[in-house]
């Protein structure tokens, strides 16, 4: 499975691109896909040009990092962390709290937007971005969680923001 995209999608640095072609769809398992990262916004989880595993129609839970689409700009993609459930959708916001582009600019994004989740980094060296939920929640208790960097480094996300 192959994401087709152009290169010139993303003026602002905030996503991933232009998708070209829909993922498709493969008996009941979803599908996976490889995408680069353009843009500040992720930083420090992510860079730009890192380049990330997916899980298309992954099953979302709040302190993922996810790729959608972006409520008013449906052809650019977007990777950002969902911080929580609203209603009308998800509530996702950049890990660099200096880059604009998320829901702080656009409200929500309806469930349909939200395209799956980021399990790995693959580029420059592999990290895991999505644990299990049993894990998560070991790595929250003390004192695994105090020990540092290792709740980030398996993808835990701890830090809350004021802006929601």
């Amino acid at each position: 499975m192959a994401l087709k995209r152009r290169q010139d999608g993303d003026p602002y640095g905030t996503g991933l691109g232009v998708l070209e072609e829909e993922p498709e769809g493969g008996r009941g398992t979803p599908p996976l896909g490889m995408v680069d990262v353009s843009g500040p916004s992720m930083n420090p989880t992510l860079n730009h040009g890192d380049q990330v595993l997916v899980r298309y129609g992954a099953r979302l839970r709040p302190g993922a990092v996810v790729v959608a689409r972006h409520p008013l700009r449906q052809n650019l993609l977007l990777v950002k962390r969902a911080v929580e459930r609203r209603r009308g959708g998800w509530w996702l916001l950049s890990d660099n709290p200096f880059a604009e582009g998320d829901s702080r600019d656009f409200g929500t994004v309806p469930d349909e937007l939200v395209l799956g989740r980021v399990l790995l980094r693959l580029r420059p060296h592999p990290v895991w971005l999505a644990p299990a939920g049993w894990l998560e929640r070991l790595l929250r208790r003390r004192p695994l969680g105090s020990v540092p960097g290792l709740a980030a480094r398996l993808g835990v996300f701890t830090r809350i923001s004021a802006e929601m």
